[in-house]
């Protein structure tokens, strides 16, 4: 993967949009890429077992405008993920990412997730595996430690071991993961965040790239981040806010600062939703679920939502939805 031309030198892991189930689909990414040319975007977790025996193309289908884009995995077989990586990069994506920081149910009985960190030599086997059949580049993202050890020498030891294996960018989500007594959702909040674990993280591994995730919802916030790490992943807040992307390659790439406005964007979605519903029959509102923090702050946003949320009007073409949301959303209260 390469820096974009407009920033010569900077990290493609600058500016990133974290993985997150059930969200950051192609759909979602789309959305996200007509707002952002640069800033790196990652499928959801997409399990081994599905492509290899799900479903390939269904698991891995992408819109070619979604570059750069990342394909994050979840499993724990080395030779498993050596044939997903390698069936990744066929398909044209620019990293192969490895999950170490889910710590739902469902993943630990899959023995991977935030699971795998107690395993930092399988991690590496995976790694190694991977980097043997690819020629992108393999990463991984974790958590800084498991329930409430919050020993720096366990995630420093983690990040030594697998580094070995050649893996060269670690995005560190600076909150343990306790795999007992918290949902999936309480993981994202009450873990504390340790933002200074990933700092020293980089000052013991200067060679490595080091990405920050976690809490990060301001550009105050991501730009105190990149004084002490290499580049700064966003999750909810890129989902519920997508408008602050458009900001990013300004801000962060260096890039000349371009001229959108909602309505535009807006009305490219509803032209991706009619390509969407010719070519695959996806219906509109699996696609419009995604936008819905788009209007985020403006006047009118909730009317607007409003409609767009209406179960009653998912036969309605989705041109004909776009125009009564924007009547709603123009409409005086």
């Amino acid at each position: 993967m390469q820096p974009p031309a407009s920033a010569p030198g900077a990290s493609p892991w600058r500016m990133s949009v974290a993985p997150m189930m059930d969200w950051t689909d192609r759909h979602c990414r789309y959305l996200h890429r007509l707002l952002t040319r640069h800033t790196l975007l990652y499928t959801e977790m997409v399990n081994v077992g599905g492509i290899l025996f799900g479903g390939t193309e269904r698991h891995l289908r992408y819109n070619a405008e979604e570059h750069p884009v990342a394909l994050q995995l979840g499993g724990n077989e080395p030779s498993k993920l050596a044939q997903a990586a390698r069936l990744g990069e066929q398909w044209g994506y620019d990293e192969i990412n490895l999950n170490c920081g889910c710590p739902s149910d469902r993943v630990q009985r899959g023995a991977f997730g935030a699971s795998l960190m107690k395993s930092p030599t399988l991690v590496a086997d995976c790694v190694k595996a991977m980097v043997d059949v690819v020629e992108v580049p393999v990463t991984v993202k974790h958590r800084i430690g498991l329930d409430k050890d919050e020993s720096y020498a366990f995630v420093r030891d983690f990040i030594g071991t697998v580094q070995d294996a050649g893996c060269k960018v670690f995005i560190v989500h600076a909150r343990n993961a306790w795999l007992q007594g918290l949902s999936p959702k309480e993981n994202r909040d009450i873990p504390p965040l340790r933002y200074e674990v990933a700092h020293r993280l980089k000052q013991d591994f200067p060679h490595l790239t080091i990405a920050i995730n976690g809490g990060i919802c301001t550009d105050e916030v991501v730009q105190a981040q990149l004084q002490h790490v290499d580049g700064v992943m966003v999750g909810r807040e890129a989902y519920h806010n997508p408008w602050w992307l458009a900001r990013w390659d300004s801000l962060y790439f260096g890039a000349p600062e371009r001229q959108l406005n909602v309505e535009a964007v807006e009305d490219a979605m509803v032209d991706y939703m009619e390509r969407e519903a010719a070519q695959y029959g996806t219906p509109w509102y699996a696609i419009a679920r995604h936008m819905l923090g788009l209007r985020h702050g403006l006047s009118g946003a909730r009317r607007w939502r409003q409609v767009w949320s209406d179960h009653r009007l998912k036969d309605l073409p989705a041109r004909e939805v776009a125009a009564q949301a924007r009547a709603a959303g123009t409409a005086r209260a």
